[in-house]
């Protein structure tokens, strides 16, 4: 059989598990003025994660007094303000804020090394953003 044949099927048959990034853009805005949106653009990306795992948490939706539009990307951009890297949960993998406090924890089908990582790029209360991550478990970083 052709070499090149066998490395091409090999190929394919790597690339569904192999593990990349993915990110998924945000952009909120509040429904009222009485409830602020502490960030208004931010982007997250899983790191460890099987290929397209992040689609079901990238969909858009509604949450009552904040609207959210996302936009799954390939990666991330690099005009960030800060950033918050946590472990990834089971929950996280619908809700990227929620982390988990235990770096230990073990999750069912989540790998070891997986993390979530979410990149602040306009966000209004930049200090209720880092009490955030770091209250869910997560590594604050500044730019």
């Amino acid at each position: 059989m052709n070499i090149r044949f066998l490395l091409l099927i090999a190929t394919f048959a790597i690339i569904p598990t192999c593990v990349m990034a993915e990110g998924c853009d945000v952009q909120t805005q509040s429904s009222s003025a009485s409830v602020p949106a502490v960030e208004t653009h931010s982007c997250y990306e899983y790191e460890g994660m099987p290929v397209s795992s992040i689609d079901w948490s990238c969909s858009n939706e509604s949450k009552d007094m904040l609207n959210s539009k996302k936009t799954k990307v390939e990666h991330c951009a690099d005009h960030y303000q800060a950033t918050c890297i946590a472990t990834i949960t089971q929950e996280s993998l619908a809700n990227p804020h929620s982390t988990s406090k235990d770096k230990n924890a073990k999750a069912l089908n989540i790998p070891d090394n997986a993390q979530v990582t979410t990149y602040y790029y306009d966000v209004e209360h930049l200090a209720q953003a880092r009490i955030d991550c770091e209250n869910g478990g997560g590594h604050w970083k500044t730019k």
